[in-house]
């Protein structure tokens, strides 16, 4: 499968420091529109703890500095699941192998993963809710509805995937790995090691 080009619009707003909602096509990018989580095109760093001595601090999603971030997806998901019915509510529960497609410019990043490491691969659903904010957990349909912070429903204000996955094998930019439970062409923005081999997850 050809990775996706060009940008992906969020399937919702980009919620701002002050609580407003914009909509943009920068929310994942590609090229020089696409930018870093904080970063600007030459480079430097843009934190929030980084601003200039003396200028007011944001104060949170009530205070007056709006700032939306923007994340540029590493690769994206090929899997056999096209839609979210035929997904597992977690990788565990009889999710199939899929392969992360790496964007090419970000090469020298996968080039130490190996078959047999374990990783956290973080990816933005983007074709969750937005606008959900409790619901009944889907391991225990008996329970009230639960503030979705308590929660792994994939419906949440920032739709971030979390999914603990063994790496099958590495040929060039994609990765083969188990159990994910992820739609195809899901966009990745991050994998990372697995520290603690027993409780992450």
């Amino acid at each position: 499968m050809t990775a996706p080009t060009g940008h992906i619009v969020a399937p919702g707003p980009v919620i701002t420091h002050d609580g407003s909602q914009q909509v943009t096509n920068a929310a994942f990018g590609s090229g020089e529109e696409g930018s870093l989580m904080g970063q600007d095109r030459t480079g430097s760093r843009v934190a929030p703890g980084d601003a200039t001595p003396g200028a007011p601090r944001s104060a949170g999603r009530s205070g007056p500095a709006a700032q939306p971030y923007e994340v540029r997806p590493v690769g994206w998901v090929e899997s056999p699941l096209k839609h979210r019915a035929q997904a597992p509510n977690q990788g565990r529960e009889g999710a199939p192998p899929a392969w992360l497609a790496i964007e090419p410019d970000l090469a020298e990043a996968i080039g130490d993963l190996r078959a047999g490491d374990l990783v956290i691969v973080l990816t933005w659903l983007d074709r969750a809710r937005r606008d959900e904010l409790a619901c009944v957990p889907g391991d225990n349909p008996a329970s009230p509805p639960l503030g979705v912070f308590s929660t792994r429903s994939p419906d949440r204000p920032n739709p971030i995937g979390l999914h603990r996955a063994q790496i099958l094998a590495v040929e060039g930019l994609r990765i083969l790995v188990s159990e994910l439970e992820a739609l195809d062409r899901t966009p990745v923005i991050d994998i990372k090691p697995v520290l603690d081999l027993v409780a992450e997850r």
